[in-house]
């Protein structure tokens, strides 16, 4: 079932590929065809606390299901949109479903692996999700222009339509119920991760948006631009191919340290230099700091609070979220003369997340390990 995080995070990027598209189709401006990615990743985000709790409260696979039929009658009403209203509000809808999947599935694999085995988890599901973005990303444009853009959203129906019947086939841990405390999912260190979340959203994946526009300032086209830009999605493969190897060896403290190393020399290429060959290592760089620096946090969202695990994840992911849109909010100001001084300042700031990351982590590792010794002497 890893392939449901392919599914979200495909139909999450399909839709900004065909936004000249549907501006034509439908009659609008290109500021009101962006709208359907706004209202998607807001409801997408503001979700996210939403299921986390439902899942801890009513269990895993109960809320899988529900997010399954909500993307499948969503992505059915936006293929059925008669007019751009009604698909703004399908898109909508879509966000809020699709938003449960992959947490859903982080939540599962966090229930249901421990150790280096979980974070292998991690990384495998990381694999599917760039997938699906890669996909998503070269592939969305072209169904559009070569068939119709309502295709791509069947696609995400077709997609539910299926996992919901092999779903039947499967048994996840329930989770939930009357055990879970979700008052531990806000106590000092899970908020500490919902922090560190924030700020690694906003480097990782906020300042990632700027990377195709950087490369059409340079001259490319807005097709090749997109395609050196998918780049990202191959160094998540890579690094996850990299990271399910190196994970038990080296340990999560060391993978986040490995992930922040290659994330600051990623934007330190791209601060001092935002030509074509310079711009794609960066992108690279950034998948492979994903596979090991996200996967890495990630990993430790599951842990941080296993008595209410699923709105642990869930917090943590709308943090990212909120990360990204407020440092693509804040930024916009500074590309008005060229990208140069928005990667210099995120390479800076990548430091003090290694700093911060790495250090936290590493005291909250030891502190876990002195309190599993001193119950074990107890007992």
């Amino acid at each position: 079932m890893h392939a449901t995080g392919f599914l979200s995070f495909y139909d999450r990027f399909a839709t900004a590929p065909m936004l000249a598209l549907i501006t034509k189709d439908a009659g609008v401006s290109l500021y009101s065809a962006v709208q359907l990615v706004t209202v998607y990743v807001l409801l997408y985000a503001l979700g996210q606390p939403i299921w986390g709790l439902l899942s801890d409260r009513l269990g895993r696979l109960t809320i899988l299901r529900v997010a399954l039929v909500g993307t499948l009658l969503g992505s059915v009403a936006s293929v059925a949109a008669p007019g751009f209203h009604e698909l703004l509000a399908a898109r909508a809808v879509t966000g809020l479903f699709v938003g449960s999947l992959f947490p859903s599935m982080l939540t599962i694999v966090g229930d249901s692996f421990v150790g280096p085995a979980r974070a292998r988890e991690i990384s495998s599901l990381q694999t599917y999700t760039a997938l699906g973005t890669t996909v998503a990303t070269l592939a969305a444009g072209a169904l559009a222009v070569w068939v119709d853009w309502r295709v791509v959203f069947a696609v995400t129906a077709v997609g539910a339509a299926v996992f919901l019947v092999l779903l039947r086939r499967i048994r996840f841990p329930v989770g939930g119920g009357p055990h879970r405390d979700v008052r531990s999912a806000f106590t000092a260190w899970p908020l500490w991760t919902y922090g560190l979340g924030m700020l690694e959203g906003a480097i990782l994946l906020g300042v990632l948006t700027y990377i195709v526009p950087a490369l059409e300032r340079d001259g490319l086209s807005t097709e090749l631009a997109g395609v050196l830009g998918a780049t990202y999605g191959v160094g998540i493969i890579g690094g996850a191919y990299l990271a399910k190897r190196a994970v038990a060896r080296v340990g999560r403290t060391v993978m986040i340290a490995m992930g922040s190393t290659t994330l600051f020399v990623a934007f330190l290429l791209a601060s001092f230099s935002q030509g074509v060959v310079a711009l794609t290592f960066t992108a690279v760089f950034i998948g492979t700091s994903n596979a090991f620096l996200h996967s890495s946090l990630q990993g430790w969202a599951t842990d941080v609070a296993p008595a209410a695990r699923a709105t642990a994840v869930s917090v943590f992911v709308c943090s990212v979220f909120l990360g990204s849109s407020a440092a693509t909010g804040l930024t916009a100001g500074m590309t008005r003369n060229g990208y140069g001084s928005v990667f210099g300042a995120t390479c800076a700031a990548t430091l003090v997340l290694a700093v911060l990351a790495v250090g936290s982590h590493a005291v909250w590792s030891r502190r876990r390990t002195e309190l599993v010794g001193a119950s074990r002497t107890q007992v």
